[in-house]
């Protein structure tokens, strides 16, 4: 594959990538212009609508104007006045991840892979560029520099890690000789103990951070299937149809990983916000009016008598991780129980700090007025997590069993 081929490769994959991303709202609202609307709308409204639903998925700020009949369907107050949506639908940007993974491995198997890197980016920012310009509007305004960065940071952050996985697995292969990384080096020159400590405490962070994850999941599931009612009733209260039923479905589904992230911030203690002056914590819930969304008909409401025992999930996450890194971490440093402690207080910091830059991540603002503050406060988040992370994990770094001898 000489260099032609392999920048025109690169090149289709960043269009798929964007295709896909694109594609997936365009397809539903495109049915809907032509059987609901009977094709008598402008199909571009239809365009920018996905383009900008794609923008919101990677962070990107739009400023909206609904007029009063939209603004009465979905429950936002204020028709007529532009307002900022700046709340990031996850999952979106976790499928620009995903398939710039696999962009990257696909790279990586080219004989020029820094080219074809290069290439894919540049390709993919001059599409998000464009999509960007050909989405504004005067009812719907997205941030110009947002669109074009942030699509293209989450791509090109995917297609590394991509590239990097592809290049290990082919450096394994035998005969090949590994090829050299001076960050590689650089840490490989690094103490023993040095090594082993923030390893392990970065290792564990991210551990807990994914069991609480995990629990997170199973906990959203079981309150859509208890509240399903409630979000069956919501669905016919907006009368959208069966194709605008689909539509509204599919963005919910972009936004579960937001809601995945909030039932942490649940777990953790400090809860999540919609609207502002409103509380959705393990103690009790306190909301205001919500917009007529069906996935908030599984919000709990009122108080929980046994909503504290929540708060056990991140301890025993925090506990369980630090049980299963003292092996590796007694290996090298010993019975030292400084050092113990500081690994134990490393993965508290490094898990703490990645849950607040999910729960930063998954919030802002949703709408006009009050819902101007929707999702978890990330600094109370990131240190509550921090304390219940890193206080479990130091007891079971302290009395974990020794490691086996070989």
């Amino acid at each position: 594959m000489n260099r032609p081929i392999t920048a025109l490769f690169a090149a289709l994959e960043a269009l798929l990538v964007v295709g896909i991303g694109i594609g997936i709202p365009l397809v539903p609202l495109t049915f809907l212009w032509a059987f609901q609307y009977g094709l008598q709308l402008d199909w571009t409204v239809f365009w920018r609508a996905s383009v900008d639903t794609w923008l919101i998925g990677h962070g990107a700020d739009v400023t909206l104007t609904l007029d009063p009949v939209t603004a009465h369907i979905v429950g936002f107050p204020d028709a007529g006045a532009p307002f900022v949506l700046s709340i990031a639908a996850l999952g979106i940007a976790l499928l620009t991840a995903l398939l710039a993974v696999r962009a990257g491995r696909r790279i990586a198997e080219t004989p020029y892979v820094r080219l074809g890197t290069i290439i894919a980016i540049l390709v993919f920012a001059g599409l998000a560029v464009g999509a960007t310009v050909s989405a504004v509007h005067r009812f719907a305004r997205p941030s110009l520099w947002q669109g074009a960065l942030l699509p293209t940071l989450v791509f090109a952050v995917g297609l590394l890690i991509g590239v990097g996985i592809a290049r290990r697995r082919l450096d394994r292969m035998p005969g090949r000789v590994p090829g050299r990384s001076p960050v590689r080096e650089w840490w490989a020159s690094r103490p023993d103990a040095v090594r082993a400590v923030v390893g392990q405490s970065l290792r564990g962070g991210v551990a807990a951070v994914a069991m609480v994850l995990m629990v997170s999941g199973l906990l959203l599931a079981v309150m859509i299937l208890v509240d399903y009612g409630r979000i069956i009733a919501l669905y016919e209260g907006i009368h959208s149809g069966v194709l605008g039923g689909i539509a509204v479905t599919l963005a919910e589904f972009a936004f579960l990983p937001n809601l995945v992230v909030w039932c942490a911030a649940w777990l953790v203690g400090p809860g999540f916000a919609i609207g502002a002056g409103s509380s959705v914590g393990p103690l009790g819930t306190s909301l205001g009016p919500l917009p007529a969304i069906p996935i908030f008909g599984a919000i709990p409401t009122g108080d929980f008598a046994f909503g504290f025992l929540g708060l056990l999930v991140p301890v025993v996450a925090g506990f369980l991780v630090g049980v299963f890194v003292r092996p590796a971490v007694l290996r090298v440093v010993g019975e030292r129980a400084s050092l113990l402690a500081l690994t134990g207080l490393g993965v508290g910091i490094a898990g703490g700090i990645l849950l607040g830059l999910l729960a930063w991540f998954s919030g802002g603002a949703a709408g006009p007025g009050r819902l101007a503050d929707v999702g978890p406060d990330a600094f109370q988040v990131g240190l509550w997590a921090a304390l219940e992370f890193a206080v479990p994990a130091i007891i079971g770094l302290m009395v974990g069993r020794p490691p086996r001898s070989k």
